[in-house]
């Protein structure tokens, strides 16, 4: 099922050069990123504490974050990321191009 929000995440690009692209999103409880797929592989590194749900393929996987986890995913996925906790939830996104 969709994530209902009507709230949108916040991002804001950091860097950016004709290799790679740092971007931060900061999310109130509740935030989504809405729907999106990265033409770039990228990693995220968690900056908050905070529940993250990110939903793909009809599949919502839903985990504790801590400052300092982090992720690696591959370009192409149709995916949609929430801030499934009660307070922000922020993040650095680094796409390689």
């Amino acid at each position: 099922m969709p994530f209902e929000s009507t709230i949108a995440a916040v991002p804001t690009v950091l860097a950016e050069d004709a290799r790679t692209k740092v971007t931060r999103w900061d999310f109130a409880p509740g935030a989504t990123t809405g729907w999106h797929e990265h033409g770039m592989d990228y990693c995220v590194v968690i900056l908050t504490d905070s529940i993250m749900a990110y939903e793909a393929e009809g599949v919502v996987t839903e985990k504790p974050v801590k400052p300092g986890d982090s992720y690696l995913r591959p370009k192409g996925v149709k995916h949609d990321v929430k801030n499934a906790g009660d307070g922000p939830l922020s993040f650095v996104e680094i796409e390689m191009k």
